[in-house]
């Protein structure tokens, strides 16, 4: 485990960096700490140390974490693999849900922002490199997803998501993250109610800055924030 000061500190220094390649507003990147088997006194060091969003995986995690911080100002985003069944623990509260890639997912959120009297922001996750490993529509699907949304009216689509590949050169994951963008710009073009389309989640601690370069507005740390994941702390 490293120190969270210390790395938040290096992180926004090469977040800047990457703003000021692009001709971006670093105010425009939001850093996202994923604290994934971390316990809540880490978390609550990076809290501290400037972070204001927190990234969960696993619903009965985010729930402990949550009630143990709970006098910390945070804004919580879930960016795993949500099960339907587990919705109802969150929607009251949830800043952000990352990776949507199911209708009955979505008819469970709007079910539940109804009876929660909010509006819930979701993203739609994109497998933009095939991987059969992982979650998310093809890059063709999505579009055609998203319009399928259009009668859910207690949930907003703020946006894509996407999770490049694993390669030792970050330079692999650009032409996702521009995939991503591209698409970005068509789903804009719906003018769906329902569609806002201002978030791209996309980048983390080995391709963030490529991420940057290519247009993301919330990149997912965790290693260059907390150092390598403990066991799972279900």
């Amino acid at each position: 485990m490293i120190a969270p000061n210390k790395s938040i500190e290096a992180i926004k220094l090469r977040i800047g960096q990457a703003c000021l390649r692009a001709g971006r507003n670093p105010a425009d990147v939001t850093l996202v700490a994923v604290a994934k088997t971390f316990p809540a006194e880490v978390v609550a060091e990076a809290v501290e140390s400037g972070v204001a969003d927190i990234g969960e995986n696993y619903v009965q995690e985010l729930l402990k974490k949550r009630d143990q911080l709970a006098e910390k100002a945070i804004r919580w985003h879930f960016i795993g693999h949500l099960q339907t069944n587990k919705v109802k623990y969150i929607a009251e509260w949830i800043h952000l849900i990352h990776a949507v890639d199911r209708k009955e997912l979505v008819q469970e959120i709007d079910r539940r922002a109804e009876r929660a009297g909010r509006i819930i922001d979701l993203l739609v996750e994109v497998n933009t490199t095939g991987e059969q490993s992982k979650f998310g529509l093809a890059p063709e699907m999505a579009l055609p997803f998203i319009r399928t949304l259009a009668e859910y009216r207690n949930i907003t689509v703020a946006g894509l998501m996407t999770i490049g590949p694993f390669l030792p050169d970050p330079e692999g994951s650009r032409p996702m993250f521009r995939r991503l963008k591209e698409l970005r710009e068509e789903a804009k073009e719906l003018g769906q109610p329902n569609v806002s389309m201002r978030c791209l989640s996309m980048g983390m601690t080995g391709d963030f800055e490529v991420a940057i370069e290519e247009g993301a507005t919330h990149v997912r740390i965790g290693t260059a924030i907390f150092g390598r994941r403990q066991k799972p702390a279900r």
